[in-house]
């Protein structure tokens, strides 16, 4: 990442731009900010440096997001799932986003698209019933995979843990920890990559300042807004963003 001259203003502006856009839709939708983070940055980034440059605002704006009650029941319940991510992404043979493969863009476009399709269809998945188990590591292995060669955590992870019909409450602390366990891998399978060297301090410091400023400013917004309404309108973004990354 020498080559990239993070104190720019043009490149900086981009980088606080995008985590304000991704900290406030989690602010809202309590979710999304690796997945707009990662989306955005890769327009002007290549995708290692810009999922180095995701990592710390992910894990520590999920860190309130792990804690609460449900925390027990929950590891009981999805440790095959939180194994099978960690396994998945620290392990993998497919190619990763340090391993300088020219695909990774393709494929972040690729998981973009399906996840807003996804979202705007909004399926209605069976409950895994006794399957639960041996569903969730497969879905936790294949989510790693996808993760170590895109940065972006979200499937098929949302999806399998959408199907076990969770309160919302113990769902938004599911996905907290599962985003959690998906970062530390990710840092811990980029770290002794040349690719994924850590990033700029002061690109850091923008991107968390970034972050937590849109969160705040979407925790305001979350009781105004239409959820439904916006989930559709994020979706519909995530779907043209996975495009036009497919395009170019």
């Amino acid at each position: 990442m020498d080559d990239i001259e993070w104190l720019s203003a043009g490149l900086l502006g981009w980088v606080a731009l995008s985590f304000l856009l991704a900290g406030l839709v989690k602010g809202v939708s309590g979710m999304g900010l690796p997945t707009l983070a990662m989306a955005l940055l890769s327009l002007r980034l290549p995708a290692a440096p810009a999922a180095a440059l995701m990592l710390l605002p992910a894990l520590l704006t999920n860190v309130a997001q792990c804690l609460g009650p449900h925390a027990a029941g929950l590891w009981r319940r999805l440790w095959p799932l939180w194994t099978g991510l960690v396994l998945g992404t620290l392990f993998a043979p497919l190619p990763s986003l340090g391993s300088g493969h020219g695909g990774a863009r393709l494929a972040l476009g690729g998981v973009l698209v399906a996840y807003g399709l996804f979202g705007l269809c909004r399926p209605r998945l069976p409950d895994p019933g006794r399957h639960a188990a041996w569903l969730g590591g497969l879905a936790g292995l294949l989510g790693g995979a996808v993760s170590a060669a895109t940065g972006v955590f979200v499937l098929p992870m949302v999806p399998f843990l959408q199907s076990l019909q969770l309160r919302r409450g113990a769902l938004i602390q599911a996905l907290g920890i599962s985003f959690m366990l998906a970062s530390l891998s990710l840092a811990t399978r980029l770290g002794g990559l040349e690719a994924a060297a850590p990033p700029d301090a002061i690109a850091s410091g923008v991107a968390l300042l970034a972050a937590l400023a849109g969160m705040g400013l979407g925790a305001r917004l979350r009781e105004r807004l239409p959820t439904l309404v916006f989930q559709r309108a994020l979706f519909v973004v995530f779907a043209l963003l996975g495009l036009l990354m497919m395009l170019r």
